[in-house]
């Protein structure tokens, strides 16, 4: 990072104490969104509504949200979350899995009851598997019918 609080070759991160960084990137079928740091309240609505558009925009049914990196995790979070699987699941019909959330986050999750609606993976492994098993059985039950 450079003293403007910039990431050298992206863009700018929010101004925040606790700054979380969410990354989009395409990795075949599945869009991964790694996020990293505090996803708490006071992260700038900006930021986080960016990178919703920015799946939106990619066109993403499937996504893999990896939160190893995030210890704790507030409204802002839970707004991304929101933001993303209304966007994936309930707007395009997709599937979001969230991989990784330590105790603390998938405690804020259940809490909530986004595990009701949201597939919870232990790891990343785990959760482009469970993705890749959804592509697997569509393809399977056309190849039957």
């Amino acid at each position: 990072m450079d003293r403007n609080n910039r990431r050298i070759g992206g863009p700018e991160l929010p101004k925040h104490r606790s700054c979380a960084v969410i990354d989009v990137e395409q990795a075949g079928e599945i869009c991964v969104v790694r996020c990293r740091g505090c996803l708490l309240a006071g992260l700038e609505a900006d930021y986080v509504d960016n990178k919703v558009d920015q799946i939106r925009q990619q066109n993403c049914t499937k996504v893999l949200a990896d939160f190893r990196e995030v210890p704790a995790i507030g409204s802002a979070g839970i707004a991304f979350i929101v933001g993303v699987y209304k966007s994936v699941v309930r707007n395009s019909g997709g599937r979001m899995v969230v991989a990784g959330a330590g105790p603390m986050v998938r405690r804020v999750l259940e809490l909530t009851r986004l595990t009701t609606m949201i597939h919870m993976a232990d790891d990343f492994e785990s959760g482009i598997a469970a993705l890749s098993a959804d592509a697997a059985a569509a393809a399977a039950h056309y190849d039957v019918c």
